[in-house]
């Protein structure tokens, strides 16, 4: 059974029109951002920023990264200030790579080193793997809508490249919808250079067979729920719900399987430049979302939430719509550690 197989519409097979058969496409003209249909799409235009603040940030931007190691080494509050308040959507691509810094510099180094992992033939286990979970990557998205299409090769050559430059650890289901979500904004080569620095820096053992850091991690975002939540931390002790039983997916594939899609970039802007503290902060605010009640007690949760499987179904299905993207970025940067 395919751990992240997805059974809803984030997952399944699209209308035949567009290479599926289930006739949930809904649109021929993709939203602002390149979704034909599913949950992710989006009809209503976008909240609109004064055009001259957007241009204002991207300059700044720009600028910035015309000086990027000074920046990142001398100034790292002012580069943790834009990156909260949300990277310009014209520069996020490059902004994203270099927040990767170190493998923006091995890509520099290495101008043909990606191209020669995409050449060889790779581990044929591996490659089935990979093969069987390409169409379950956000197949209502314009480019990886057509099975077979530039999208889904793309995806396998990405993904195949980094189980053989980290053969140790292969392949996971996980990475697809990380690299799937890259892929969305930047090509290939420069994907695959973001997904290497995620994989091996920014969540070192997640991927390996065992998972024992995410394991820890999960431990990690306990505690911190005992110290900030300790109703809920006592509700779900008493049920004897680990966090691996809930917080797998969204630490595994940093949250582009949960959140919606705006309040999901703003998140990977602080991600890519703060690290994993971000996930631990968007985990507790889930948390308390899902697991919400009139009264900050045990008692309270433990009418509105009798058994496992009530609390487990609210936490396997947080309220997507409180997650918009200004509240959840003010409750990133507010609470917590």
């Amino acid at each position: 059974m395919n751990e992240f197989a997805e059974d809803n519409d984030n997952g399944s097979d699209v209308s035949s029109s567009y290479g599926g058969n289930n006739g949930s496409v809904v649109s021929t003209i993709a939203d602002r951002n390149g979704f034909l249909g599913g949950s992710q799409y989006s009809p209503d235009p976008q909240q609109i920023v004064p055009r001259s603040v957007i241009l204002k940030r991207e300059r700044k931007w720009i600028d910035m990264m015309g000086k990027w190691e000074k920046v990142k080494n001398d100034n790292y509050k002012k580069l943790r200030e834009r990156c909260r308040k949300g990277i310009p959507p014209s520069v996020r691509p490059r902004a994203w790579l270099y927040l990767c810094t170190s493998n923006q510099n091995k890509k520099l180094f290495s101008p043909h080193y990606f191209d020669n992992l995409c050449a060889q033939e790779g581990n044929p286990r591996w490659n089935e793997d990979i093969r069987k979970d390409l169409h379950r990557q956000f197949p209502y998205h314009e480019i990886f809508i057509k099975q077979e299409g530039h999208g889904q090769k793309d995806l396998f050559n990405v993904l195949k490249a980094y189980s053989i430059k980290n053969p140790n650890v292969g392949y996971c289901q996980a990475q697809a919808p990380i690299a799937a979500f890259l892929l969305m904004y930047m090509p290939a080569e420069d994907a695959f250079w973001c997904l290497v620095n995620i994989c091996d820096e920014y969540l070192p053992g997640y991927y390996s067979q065992g998972m024992e850091t995410l394991q820890i991690d999960g431990d990690m975002l306990f505690a911190f729920l005992k110290k900030f939540s300790p109703h809920i931390h006592k509700h779900l002790k008493k049920q004897k719900i680990e966090p691996i039983l809930y917080m797998t997916e969204w630490f595994l594939c940093v949250f582009t399987r949960t959140l919606p899609w705006p309040a999901l970039l703003r998140v990977w802007d602080m991600f890519l430049c703060e690290g994993p503290s971000v996930m631990f902060k968007v985990g507790l605010i889930l948390i308390n979302l899902s697991l919400r009640s009139k009264t900050k007690s045990y008692s309270a949760l433990k009418k509105q939430y009798p058994t496992m499987y009530e609390t487990l179904e609210a936490l396997r299905n947080p309220p997507t719509h409180l997650l918009e993207e200004d509240f959840l970025v003010r409750q990133v940067n507010s609470q917590y550690f």
